[in-house]
Formats: structure tokens, C-alpha cells, sequence
């Protein structure tokens, strides 16, 4: 495999994202438009300019026409994907790899789910193994994950979840500077530790709302950029990494860390060059579907030492005022996961954040963002990470 075969050689010319929420007013074709021809402006293109189209959604669509219809595409190749919570950043890997090839020079990525007019209080089910997919929820298999981990680095479960609530007020805090965020009030540690118990010891703040919403890409050859705009953005590297996901079948599986998270992180790193990342990484977008996951994030991406996550969150280290700020824009805490839409979102914010647009949320000099979306829960689990740079 050639891992640096993508490094700089297609850009990010425009980006357009919904507003995240309870979104009974809009179809997803309305989203679907929206978030699209916000990304058309800012690129400053049209539809008739759109070579080819790739549509990432779980469950909000059938087939390409779910985009060709609303946006009016004509007569091109226009590909679905859907990779779980991977799937709007896969469908932006998969567009990557056709433009970097030479395929098309100009290409649509956009991803979408509507999950509040479904009645389901979380996710459709997905699992069609009769036996593997039974008997858990997310949070409690993430619960699992949380207990472990305070057992096996002999964290007191007070300290740890005050850890975790650290995790959720920091994003809600930074969700209140997101316009765009489902969820856009601070809270305080006490009120997050004192919250109706999910799965012990996640709380109702630990875990992320249920959420419609839609993000849009435009990409194309890095060399063309300049033509279109003076400011853009490049790609320099993707990692995807998943198993047979037989964790909960393992004895010698410990739930305190995440094995295909930690392969994803190092196929990016080496794709991109990255040696350090805690130190290279201007800034992360990562997948807090639950508190504890981006807390074991932190460590399966090298961003801290295996075991020491709980000194870099007392630290501050991931704040916006911190050495490598994470969840700038809230993450999934405060935008919710509408999956089709969440790999997409968080590139949206890595891109206004290395273009110096991200309002009073911008951290200082930016030079690499990475995003990582993940599928899944700890056992099996589905990462995709993307490292994106600005083009000096």
C-alpha cells in the first residue's frame, strides 16, 4: 500500500454545513440543498460544473438519486456510501481517491441523515447477525468501556467521572460558540455529574442527542485550486481500519483501549508524515459520541500517553486554550450525530478553523487538523481519521 499516494493532491475549495437539530421543518432534500450550495459559494462554482458526486447516509436515502434529484445533477456518476459512522468521511475518501487519480477534476461530496422522524430514540438497527448484535445498547457497551478502564489504571470511579464530566462541559462550552450546534448553552461539572444516570457511569451529559443535519464538500485537483480561490485547503492523508469485530468474544480483550482506532490514526500519520502528532496536530475533531470515547480517543491517537488521559484533561490541554484543542466546535455533545452528516461536520470545522474562519472559537495559527469518525463501540469498531493542512 502506498500510504502517501493522496498527500496534497486534491484541495478543499468549499464547505457548507446545516444547522444541527430537531430539524421537524426540513426534509432531507432540504438539508441536502442547503448544505450543498453553501459548499457551491464558497467555491464559488455551479451544479453544471459537478464531474461526479459521492452521497453518504446511513439510512435517510436509496441509491445516488437521493442527491441527483434536489440538486437537479445531470447525467453523472454519482456514488452512495455507507460505512456506519464512518460514512460522510468515507464518502469524502472515496471522492479523494477518484480526484487524485485523475477521474474528474472537479467533484460533489455530501452527507445526510435525518434521525428525529424516525421515532427511534437512537440509531436504526444495523446489526443482521442473529446473535452478535444482541443484548447491548451504545452507552452500556461504552459503560463497559468507561469501568474498565478506572479498574485497570486504578482510577477512583469519583475521580474518573469527574474526568468524563470535564469532557462534556468543555464541549458544550465550545458548542455555545457554534451557531450551527444542536445544543448551544454552557453547563457546569456539578450539573453534569448530577444528571440522570444512561449506563453507569455515563450520565444524560456524557452521551450526544439524536440529531437530523447535512454537510457538503467540494473538491478537486490541487493544482486547479488556485483557479477557483486563493484560500483552500489539502488533503494529505486518510486511515481506515476495521476487524472482525469480535471484542465482546475475547477474553483478552480489556475494553480499556481501542485497537482499530490506534491502526486508523497510524495509516493517517503515515499518510500525511506525521511523526508526533501531539505536537504536529494543530488542532481535532474527534468522535465524543460518549465522553468516554474521546477520552480513549486522546490515547489511541497518540495525543496522550496510554493511561495518563485524565492528567492532560486536568491540565486543560484539550481545551481551546490548550496545547491541542479538541472539539472546537463542540463535537457530537454539542451537534448530535446525525451519521451520514458527522464525518462531513467535523472536516467543516477543521477547514474554517485552518482558513482562519471559525469566529470566536479560533485557535491560533493552525497548520494540521485531524478528524476521526468511528462506528461502532469498543469490540468492533469502525475509524476513519482525515489530516487535512493548509496549502502553505
Amino acid at each position: 500500500m502506498k500510504v502517501d499516494a493522496l498527500k496534497d493532491k486534491v484541495a478543499i475549495i468549499g464547505m457548507g454545513c446545516t444547522k444541527f437539530g430537531e430539524n421537524w421543518g426540513k426534509s432531507v432534500e432540504d438539508m441536502i440543498i442547503d448544505a450543498a450550495y453553501e459548499a457551491y459559494e464558497d467555491a464559488g462554482i455551479s451544479t453544471d460544473d459537478i464531474q461526479a458526486a459521492w452521497f453518504g447516509t446511513m439510512a435517510s436515502g436509496v441509491g445516488g438519486m437521493t442527491l441527483a434529484l434536489p440538486l437537479k445533477l445531470r447525467n453523472i456518476p454519482i456514488t452512495r456510501i455507507e460505512n456506519a459512522c464512518a460514512t460522510g468521511m468515507d464518502a469524502l475518501r472515496n471522492a479523494a481517491t477518484a480526484v487524485a487519480v485523475g477521474l474528474y477534476d472537479i467533484a460533489l461530496v455530501v452527507g445526510v441523515e435525518k434521525l428525529k422522524d424516525s421515532g427511534l430514540s437512537g440509531l436504526p438497527e444495523f446489526f443482521s447477525h442473529p446473535v452478535y448484535g444482541q443484548g447491548f445498547t451504545a452507552p452500556g457497551r461504552w459503560a463497559l468501556a468507561a469501568t474498565r478502564y478506572f479498574e485497570i489504571h486504578n482510577i477512583p470511579p469519583e475521580e474518573g467521572k469527574k474526568a468524563l464530566a470535564k469532557i462534556a462541559v468543555k464541549n458544550h462550552h465550545n458548542g455555545t460558540m457554534s451557531p450551527k450546534a444542536h445544543f448551544q448553552k454552557d453547563i457546569t461539572i456539578e450539573k453534569a455529574l448530577q444528571a440522570p444516570i444512561i449506563a453507569w457511569p455515563l450520565g444524560l451529559f456524557d452521551c450526544c442527542p439524536t440529531t437530523d443535519g447535512s454537510a457538503a464538500a467540494i473538491i478537486c485537483k490541487a493544482d486547479l485550486a488556485p483557479s477557483f480561490k486563493k484560500d483552500y485547503i489539502l488533503i494529505k492523508g486518510f486511515g481506515l481500519a476495521m476487524g472482525p469485530g469480535l471484542g465482546k468474544e475475547d477474553i483478552d480483550y480489556k475494553y480499556d483501549c481501542l485497537p482499530e482506532t490506534i491502526a486508523a490514526g497510524k495509516q493517517a500519520y503515515a499518510a500525511a508524515g506525521v511523526k508526533d502528532p501531539r505536537k504536529e496536530i494543530s488542532c481535532a475533531q474527534l468522535h465524543d459520541c460518549f465522553t468516554i470515547a474521546e477520552l480513549l480517543e486522546y490515547e489511541a491517537l497518540g495525543f496522550s500517553e496510554k493511561g495518563k488521559a485524565l492528567e492532560d484533561i486536568e491540565a486543560g490541554s484539550f481545551t481551546l486554550e490548550g496545547d491541542l484543542p479538541v472539539n472546537t466546535d463542540g463535537g457530537l455533545k454539542a451537534f448530535g450525530h446525525p451519521i451520514g452528516a458527522t464525518g462531513l461536520r467535523m472536516c467543516y470545522e477543521l477547514y474554517n478553523q485552518l482558513l482562519g474562519n471559525a469566529g470566536p472559537r479560533q485557535i491560533k495559527n493552525p497548520t494540521l487538523g485531524l478528524a476521526m469518525a468511528q462506528g461502532g463501540h469498543p469490540g468492533m469498531l469502525m475509524p476513519i481519521v482525515t489530516i487535512l493542512g493548509r496549502k502553505d
